[in-house]
C-alpha cells in the first residue's frame, strides 16, 4: 500500500500544478483584456478630441495657443504605450500622468469656447462635448474593470498553495491605477457672487 501513496500525491501535485497555472493564465488574460479596453477607452477619446479640434479651428479668431496645448498633450499620450504582458508600476504611472495632461489641456479648451457664443451653439461642437463626457465615463468603468480583474489574478496568484506554482511559472503582481496624486483632497468651491471680478 505504501509504493502507492508516492505516485499518488506527485499525481495530486501535478493536478493541482494544472489547474493552478490554467487558472493564473485565465486570470491574467481577463486583465489583459481589461487593459486593452482601457486603451480603447482612451484611443476613444482622442478620435474625439481631434474631431473636437477641427471644430472648434473653425472659429477663426479662437486661442491658438489652446488648440496647440491639446493637440500636443494628445500627441505626447499616445506616444506612451504599456506592454500589456508586463506593466509595472512606473509604466502606468507615466501613461497615467501622459493621459492627465490630455484632461488638463481638454479642460482648458473647453472653459475657452465659453467666451465663443457662436462656437457654443454649434451643433457638431455640442454633440463632440456630450460624446466626450461620456467617454470619460467609459475610461473610468474601463480602469474600474481593469484593478478589478487585476485584483482577481492577484488575489488567485497568492493564496496558497497556488502561490508555489505561480512562483515557478513566473506569474508575478500587476500594477493597478491609482488616483493622482493630491485626488484625495477635495477642490475648493467658492460661491461668493458678490466679489468684484
Amino acid at each position: 500500500m505504501k509504493k502507492w501513496i508516492v505516485p499518488i500525491v506527485i499525481g495530486v501535485l501535478i493536478l493541482f500544478g494544472i489547474f493552478s497555472y490554467n487558472g493564473l493564465v485565465g486570470k491574467e488574460a481577463d486583465a489583459k483584456t481589461a487593459w486593452s479596453n482601457v486603451e480603447s477607452a482612451y484611443q476613444r477619446r482622442n478620435d474625439l478630441i481631434g474631431n473636437l479640434v477641427k471644430t472648434v479651428q473653425g472659429a477663426a479668431d479662437f486661442e491658438k495657443s489652446t488648440l496647440e496645448a491639446v493637440v500636443n498633450a494628445r500627441a505626447k499620450a499616445t506616444a506612451v504605450t504599456i506592454d500589456p504582458t508586463n506593466i509595472s508600476p512606473e509604466q502606468l504611472a507615466q501613461f497615467q500622468q501622459a493621459q492627465a495632461g490630455v484632461s488638463s489641456t481638454l479642460s482648458r479648451l473647453l472653459v475657452s469656447v465659453e467666451k465663443y457664443p457662436d462656437l457654443k451653439a454649434n451643433q457638431n461642437f455640442l454633440e463632440l462635448q456630450s460624446q466626450l463626457e461620456g467617454t470619460e465615463n467609459r475610461i473610468n468603468v474601463a480602469r474600474d474593470r481593469y484593478n478589478d480583474a487585476v485584483n482577481a489574478y492577484d488575489k488567485s496568484s497568492k493564496t496558497f498553495p497556488t502561490v508555489l506554482f505561480a512562483k515557478i511559472f513566473g506569474f508575478n503582481e500587476m500594477a493597478r491605477f491609482k488616483a493622482e496624486e493630491g485626488a484625495e483632497k477635495a477642490p475648493e468651491v467658492n460661491f461668493d457672487f458678490n466679489s468684484k471680478k
